[in-house]
């Protein structure tokens, strides 16, 4: 099973909200996730990113492959440094 950690989609149309989770590479975009380590909401201004960092970096160290949106989202909140 390889872990990614992504976003899914939430919110209502023309008002997306996502949450960034650890899931399962196989599973629908929607699809049943395995945990939650934050949200972020692109419509707010300024845009909402809450990350929690401790379980971010339990994922990346177990070997969980970030996205490349949601890898700039944990840059851009110095979780990780930038390669």
């Amino acid at each position: 099973m390889m872990v990614k950690l992504r976003l899914t989609r939430m919110g209502a149309t023309k008002a997306p909200f996502y949450r960034i989770v650890a899931m399962d590479s196989r599973k629908a975009r929607d699809g049943k996730y395995i945990d939650q380590i934050g949200f972020y909401n692109p419509v707010s201004e300024p845009k909402q990113i809450v990350i929690d960092a401790d379980k971010a970096k339990e994922w990346l160290a177990n070997g969980a492959q970030p996205t490349d949106t949601v890898m700039g989202l944990l840059v851009s909140q110095g979780i990780v440094e930038k390669k």
